[in-house]
């Protein structure tokens, strides 16, 4: 894993509020280029936080472009929802709305992980002038039952993590398949990413476990929405990149053939030997990125 560039400029911390009262977070990461470039808006997974596009963002950003990571609701710096029923996309979608009009932002290339690509698909259906452009990082509008069935194994149930140690060797244990070319080092930074310290000195997943609420209580139906019509109404109107982790058992590859004959415009980069979710940190990822993004304004 390629450490970040130390010479890009640190994030700036913003802060906005839901419409129903949340305090939300995002990272801004200043480009040089400012106002006259499209921002980038990276929405990260279900367990995951804006702490994931660390390396990519600094990456971007020292072309030029400014880009926003944003914690949602539940996860990271931004406030637990009392209401874990609103821990859904439609939700999340709202929540990004919300971020445009309280930081001033007009329209935005979107850069989703995961369940950040169901959001950007939400809002490209709810808000569809604010995306500008779509990257879609190992997710479709359908997913494999294989994937959904490793992730309803550990999301949303508490772990007992009493040391650093500990922590890495949890995310080693879940994600392991996926990342077989980690090293120790690299797990170590993958657990700072998704712990954080509670008052007593103790690593604590860094999101509400009550994320999976609503997917349990929906059941069955919540597997397998119909989201073509979102991917459809997002690829065909405006510039979209899909990157997909070549050993994915979320979006393998027959769903991700389907994607491509039903968007034939839409580039795609693989990254081999990488699972479900690649972190962009990888050669082939994040040369993709600059070049899809080198061709917008």
């Amino acid at each position: 894993m390629k450490k970040p560039d130390t010479l890009t400029p640190a994030y700036a911390h913003r802060w906005f509020t839901s419409r129903d009262g949340l305090s939300l977070y995002a990272r801004d990461y200043p480009g040089a280029d400012g106002p006259a470039r499209l921002p980038v808006i990276c929405i990260h997974g279900l367990t995951r936080n804006s702490a994931d596009f660390d390396a990519i963002a600094r990456r971007i950003a020292a072309t030029g472009r400014r880009v926003i990571a944003m914690d949602v609701r539940g996860r990271g710096r931004s406030e637990r929802a009392p209401d874990p029923m609103t821990y859904q996309p439609q939700v999340y979608a709202r929540d990004v709305v919300d971020m445009f009009e309280q930081l001033g932002l007009k329209r935005a290339v979107f850069l989703g992980t995961s369940m950040g690509g169901l959001v950007t698909m939400a809002v490209t259906f709810f808000k569809s002038r604010i995306v500008a452009a779509a990257i879609l990082n190992d997710i479709g509008p359908e997913v494999s039952k294989v994937g959904l069935a490793r992730i309803a194994q550990y999301a949303g149930k508490p772990v007992d993590t009493p040391t650093w140690a500990a922590a890495a060797g949890y995310i080693k244990e879940v994600n392991a398949s996926a990342m077989p070319h980690y090293s120790d080092a690299d797990w170590e930074a993958f657990a700072r990413r998704t712990f954080r310290e509670n008052d007593e000195g103790r690593p604590v997943l860094d999101y509400d476990t009550d994320i999976m609420v609503p997917i349990a209580k929906a059941g069955a139906r919540a597997l397998v929405p119909n989201l073509w019509p979102f991917f459809k109404r997002l690829a065909k109107h405006r510039p979209t990149l899909l990157i997909r982790g070549g050993i994915s058992d979320l979006l393998d590859a027959e769903i991700a053939g389907k994607m491509r004959r039903k968007a034939p415009g839409m580039l795609y980069a693989e990254v081999p030997n990488v699972g479900h979710a690649p972190m962009l940190d990888e050669p082939e990822a994040e040369a993709a990125i600059l070049s899809f993004l080198a061709e917008l304004p």
